[in-house]
């Protein structure tokens, strides 16, 4: 390691040299793709398209080379929903609603990863990750700003604004795309799905992966279900109705198209669902929220399964119920789409090297979850496989979400 505690900035003894050393280093780590810069779409504020406090939106991307230069892959990252004024101020001056304060550089992995060896389908594709900046899954667009909270909600105009961004830089030419998320990412994954292959040539090969996005309409411990209170305050404050799909807003409440099972029903796109059963976020707030739960009697419990009593496991496998009967009538019941559905306690699996595609990855039908994606893409073999139940699977690890 190189230390640099003896010299000063102007010391005459960096010579060129040093200088060609330094260029070097940082060529190595932008080769690794330990830095890859922050991209701030300033035309975007002229057509209202800015974070909850104003600032324009924000992506990273590693350019696609060889045979995967006319590929893309648009990440949408998570970070949860505000659903009201408070909660989105508690936002805004930070990195899910400024761009200001988002990091000017990230390293990308797992299905956004550049070795070949740890991502072989996807590795020279332009990959790309939209930043987070707006609480509602992309999908919020009201025109007025209250002069006193000056927040902005115009979630789906940053996604567009994004988009054709990346449309004017080559992607009008894509012959392979995929429009992916994790967590809320997941669910505007789903959500924007079949806009995104109509903005793309009829000839490109265009499908959807939702990682965790699956949110299930799902009954609470209490009996109700507070997960569609809390969708239903989402859509009224973001003004999300007219960019939810019409095809569900034609024939249900809008706070009921915000839910997946309820979308992909009339879905055209081709999604693969990569989600656990378990889904940790699902079991605190859908199964558990607090809000129900003013005793506490849960906390444990849904913090480690390995700590519920046996009243509350039955309960926890009934949720898995709940989840599966979701996907049954939604993504599972068509043929074209792709399903991975574990029994890990885990949310979002896609973005991680270590369980994409690494030796000791979850595994589902002797298939690692990067395999499983790449074979459905490319039209190699179907996959629509559902684990056991819980503690069933041994190739499980524990990830953390990055929503």
């Amino acid at each position: 390691m190189l230390s640099l505690s003896r010299r000063k900035m102007g010391d005459s003894r960096f010579g060129p040299q040093w200088h060609c050393l330094l260029l070097v280093v940082c060529l190595l780590l932008r080769a690794e793709g330990d830095s890859i810069p922050i991209t701030i779409v300033e035309t975007a504020k002229a057509r209202g398209a800015v974070c909850l406090d104003g600032s324009p939106p924000a992506y990273h991307i590693d350019k696609g080379y060889g045979s995967g230069i006319n590929n893309w892959i648009v990440h949408m990252e998570g970070g949860g929903w505000c659903d009201d004024v408070k909660s989105c101020l508690e936002r805004k001056n930070t990195y899910k609603g400024s761009s200001l304060k988002m990091e000017k550089t990230m390293g990308f992995s797992g299905i956004l990863g550049k070795k070949q060896a740890a991502n072989p389908d996807f590795y020279n594709w332009n990959r790309i990750k939209i930043k987070y900046c707006d609480g509602s899954s992309f999908t919020g667009d009201v025109e007025g700003v209250d002069p006193k909270t000056k927040l902005y909600f115009r979630g789906e105009r940053i996604w567009r604004a994004v988009i054709d961004d990346l449309l004017a830089k080559g992607m009008k030419n894509a012959q392979n795309a995929i429009l992916s998320g994790c967590s809320a990412g997941g669910l505007a994954a789903i959500l924007h799905c079949d806009k995104f292959k109509s903005l793309l040539p009829t000839t490109a090969k265009v499908k959807c992966v939702s990682d965790a996005g699956y949110f299930i309409h799902g009954q609470d411990v209490a009996g109700g279900y507070e997960i569609q209170k809390f969708f239903g305050r989402i859509v009224g404050l973001h003004g999300s109705v007219k960019s939810l799909p019409p095809s569900c807003t034609s024939r249900m409440k809008p706070e009921l198209c915000f839910f997946p099972q309820y979308v992909t029903r009339t879905m055209q796109t081709p999604l693969f669902v990569i989600n656990s059963a378990y889904d940790f976020w699902q079991l605190k707030n859908v199964l558990a929220p607090s809000a129900v739960d003013s005793k506490g009697t849960w906390k444990s419990c849904k913090l480690d399964l390995k700590k519920c009593s046996a009243a509350q496991l039955k309960t926890v496998h009934n949720f898995r119920l709940q989840f599966l009967n979701a996907l049954s009538i939604g993504a599972g019941s068509k043929p074209s789409n792709g399903l991975f559905i574990n029994s890990c306690y885990a949310h979002c699996q896609s973005g991680s090297a270590a369980t994409w595609l690494a030796d000791k990855s979850p595994v589902l039908g002797n298939t690692k979850i990067g395999k499983a994606v790449g074979d459905w893409f490319y039209d190699r073999a179907k996959f629509q496989k559902i684990d056991c139940p819980y503690p069933c699977n041994p190739t499980c690890v524990k990830v953390d979400s990055d929503s």
